[in-house]
């Protein structure tokens, strides 16, 4: 009998014991999320796009679970300034994971793998107590 892998979430539990904020230093909406999870008193890591990168398997875990669509930060600065023929392939998951990789300041953010391998993609403060209460 052949084994399975864990459920996407599961497998994190037994990898991940805190959070991770994935996101750009000086970005307002990572610097809002990163003050509340210090003020709900959230043991954090912080991954920066600008310095590390995007780390190739945490991108591909992202895209299964929340949809290169929600990812891709359509409204932003660095999209509008992008190529027309860039924005026009963007397309599906292997194109967009191109661009990410290529451009980290296109990733709406902050991402936020919190301890239990849940995901959360930009900021409010509900959704952040929500996740909190799960947790």
């Amino acid at each position: 009998m052949m084994a399975t892998s864990p459920p996407f979430n599961q497998k994190y539990l037994t990898m991940r014991t805190s959070t991770t904020v994935y996101g750009i230093p000086n970005c307002d909406t990572v610097k809002k999320g990163r003050d509340w999870l210090t003020a709900a008193g959230i043991d954090y890591q912080f991954h920066d796009f600008k310095k590390a990168g995007v780390p190739d398997d945490a991108l591909s875990d992202w895209l299964e679970a929340l949809g290169w669509e929600l990812l891709v930060n359509r409204k932003g600065t660095t999209w509008r300034k992008l190529d027309p023929a860039l924005q026009a392939a963007t397309v599906d998951a292997p194109s967009a994971a191109t661009l990410m990789r290529e451009h980290p300041s296109v990733i709406k953010r902050p991402v936020v793998r919190w301890s239990d391998g849940s995901l959360s993609v930009g900021f409010s403060a509900a959704q952040f107590e929500t996740l909190q209460r799960a947790l």
